[in-house]
């Protein structure tokens, strides 16, 4: 491992109001598979060569989550998204970087902010290819989601020994009524199904974050117990 900085820093809270947050940061150039591995089972999470999470002290709220693949079972509605969707096409590639990413990536973001209030700030393209592109090695990936000739959809993961680590997903919010976001992840489960991963790590639950809340409802899931560094045991339960 190549730990080229760490540090701490403290912020207002990405996830819920009136709060602080301090958040431990890693930047590692040349991170190995297994390094990721280590640290996305101890809670952190990976934007290009940035590896973070939360520290806070007096606060709990976010919990690291995963699916447990093998036991879960698709229901009748989560199937029938997959149905109305399946005339779409997808690929997998290394992460990149066009216009086509930067103009849907605006337009997600816009949308975000007029339905959620998200923060808005236009993303160049240097800051996208250091939080998206750069740092995946071995391990980072994309999945592009096309209507026809159309970006729809891009979800970026990376595929670790025992399953995959979901990063992040943007799509085109004219096509809102496929519920693409939950197809990527649906997606992610088909692919670890048949590539004998154990796990889906999704980041982490807050259960009052409205953002967030939702990952409970795909069981069977289990948490992370605490926060253990590189060189504790850790313990899902």
């Amino acid at each position: 491992m190549n730990l080229l900085k760490e540090f701490s820093l403290n912020d207002k809270c990405s996830y819920l109001k009136d709060k602080e947050q301090t958040t431990h940061y890693k930047v590692i150039n040349d991170c190995s598979a297994e390094t990721c591995q280590d640290l996305i089972e101890r809670g952190f999470r990976r934007f290009g060569k940035m590896y973070f999470r939360p520290v806070c002290e007096d606060c709990q709220e976010c919990q690291s989550i995963k699916i447990d693949v093998e036991n879960f079972s698709f229901s009748k509605s989560q199937k029938r998204i997959m149905k109305k969707s399946a005339h779409f096409e997808s690929y997998i590639q290394t992460p990149n970087l066009s216009q086509s990413h930067l103009d849907l990536f605006k337009k997600y973001h816009l949308h975000m902010k007029d339905k959620k209030e998200w923060t808005y700030s236009d993303t160049t393209p240097e800051h996208y290819y250091q939080s998206f592109v750069t740092g995946h090695n071995e391990f980072g990936y994309e999945v592009l989601y096309f209507d026809e000739d159309k970006l729809i959809g891009v979800d970026l993961i990376d595929i670790l020994e025992d399953g995959i680590s979901s990063i992040y997903f943007y799509y085109d919010p004219d096509y809102s009524q496929y519920s693409l976001g939950k197809l990527s992840l649906y997606n992610q489960i088909r692919y670890a199904k048949r590539s004998g991963k154990k796990w889906i790590y999704l980041g982490y639950y807050v259960e009052e974050c409205p953002s967030l809340s939702y990952k409970s409802e795909y069981k069977p899931y289990v948490t992370l117990e605490g926060r253990p560094n590189e060189y504790e045991e850790f313990n899902w339960s």
